[in-house]
């Protein structure tokens, strides 16, 4: 017959292996996730208050010339000058690309041949 008190060392053994295993995996899932102070957001203009980032949106009708023309990546920054883009994006068929719509992004889509398919901000 088990005495009740050796039931419990046994019990108090198991379960100091399985602290002794999750303690140092919680210490390094704590180090990893940092401090809030960590990360900066910009505070979104109140009501009434001007942005200090300049919002400048895409135009690609402005740039409309270039479809059919073969994609160069020396052409980007004239593109994007042209568009008043602030970023661009190339897309190739089948690449992936995120779903995100962006005013101030001019996306080159570009077909299998490296042509330019079509421009449009997003």
């Amino acid at each position: 017959m088990n005495h009740p008190l050796r039931c419990a060392k046994k019990k108090l053994g198991s379960l100091t292996v399985l602290f002794a295993s999750v303690v140092p995996v919680s210490a390094l899932l704590v180090a990893c996730a940092g401090s809030p102070d960590d990360v900066s957001a910009p505070v979104p203009p109140t009501v009434g208050q001007s942005s200090s980032v300049t919002n400048t949106t895409c135009s690609a009708e402005a740039v409309q010339y270039a479809i059919g023309a073969p994609f160069d990546e020396t052409n980007v920054p004239t593109l994007q000058s042209e568009s008043g883009a602030q970023q661009v994006r190339v897309l190739r068929p089948n690449s992936a690309a995120t779903m995100d719509y962006r005013e101030d992004r001019l996306n080159i889509l570009l077909e299998s041949n490296d042509m330019i398919e079509a421009l449009r901000c997003g």
